[in-house]
């Protein structure tokens, strides 16, 4: 099914004007965060995993996710979890600016204070001092990273008790959900992989870093590349703007049998073939679609400090990572996709 936020549609199909944006319920809870350290047979290397999750009065405060760019999201650093079970949230994030855990703090804190636990893997170099083109472009290995930590929180002696261990679910942003769509058994086609940055067409600021890099994609192993990443503990996948989304081996979608929804931020018709998750939907039974119009691909990284895009300029940075559509903000933005977030998972987990 597939509804198409536009300014219009908002109105008639979910009775939300582009004046009046959706409130997100009240906090049931405090946001608590904590990280700890996962290890990884197949990376050969330890994950830095951030947890958001409901949490009692305690801790210290701490802000996640700010840099010089974009302003961060409060949490309280160790607080004590609250009583009960929550169902399991793993993210994954994307790649470039918003290629670490903390950059969905402004997404994870909310889902922490509806009542869900958030678990986030900082992917091997997809930001950062360690950047690798290489590492960034090694996608069949983004999965795993969420069944470790996965894993990791099911058998660690503080969080164990504090989850519910049939309630799991994944949202990936970018390539993120590229990711999410894997771990529902989705599988890539090497192939194309292989030729995704032959040139710079469908993919300009990932490709051109790739070829800078040196990384020939025609050298990955294939037979890995086209696994099978399906972890059956996972009951619903969400994924916004996947990328690539166009080198899936598409005769995969058919077989994928959890819910899915996918969303995609922009224009009708001006979407990036390499984003666009509506013929993915078309071809996984039963999925839902939705396209906020108002809104871009950079909508999913924090909220711009002033100046933030004469920085990114002399840093050389060409993407527009403040630019959000038809002028409106992106905090309201967030509103809308974090409403939309917390109601699909409530729908699908709770």
């Amino acid at each position: 099914m597939r509804i198409q936020m536009g300014a219009l549609a908002a109105i008639g199909a979910v009775g939300i004007s582009m004046t009046v944006m959706p409130q997100v319920s009240a906090a049931a809870y405090e946001a608590g965060v904590q990280r700890i350290v996962v290890s990884s047979d197949e990376r050969g290397i330890d994950l830095d995993v951030t947890v958001w999750y409901p949490a009692s009065s305690g801790g210290e405060p701490v802000v996640l996710g700010e840099n010089v760019f974009f302003e961060g999201t409060e949490a309280m650093q160790d607080a004590p979890i609250s009583a009960g079970q929550f169902p399991l949230i793993l993210l994954s994030h994307g790649a470039g600016l918003g290629g670490r855990a903390e950059a969905m703090s402004w997404i994870a804190k909310p889902l922490a204070e509806a009542g869900f636990i958030a678990a986030a893997p900082t992917h091997p170099g997809n930001t950062g001092p360690n950047r690798s083109a290489a590492e960034t472009m090694k996608l069949w290995q983004r999965p795993t990273d969420l069944s470790v930590t996965l894993d990791a929180i099911k058998s660690d002696a503080t969080l164990q008790s504090s989850v519910h261990a049939e309630k799991v679910g994944a949202l990936g942003l970018s390539m993120g959900g590229n990711t999410a769509l894997l771990i529902a058994g989705a599988r890539l086609d090497p192939d194309r992989l292989a030729s995704y940055c032959d040139t710079t067409d469908l993919n300009a600021s990932l490709c051109e870093w790739v070829q800078l890099s040196g990384v020939d994609l025609h050298a990955i192993d294939k037979d890995a590349a086209g696994r099978d990443n399906k972890d059956e503990r996972i009951q619903f996948v969400m994924a916004i703007d996947p990328a690539p989304a166009d080198i899936f081996a598409t005769e995969t979608f058919s077989g994928i049998s959890v819910p899915i929804a996918l969303m995609n931020l922009g224009k009708e018709g001006e979407i990036p073939a390499t984003l666009q998750a509506s013929t993915i939907a078309d071809a996984i039974p039963g999925a839902h679609y939705e396209r906020i119009e108002n809104s871009s691909h950079s909508s999913m990284f924090g909220i711009c400090k002033l100046g933030a895009t004469e920085i990114a300029k002399e840093e050389g940075i060409e993407d527009p990572i403040c630019a959000d559509g038809s002028g409106r903000s992106r905090k309201a933005i967030h509103a809308q996709l974090i409403d939309m977030v917390v109601k699909a998972f409530n729908r699908e987990l709770k």
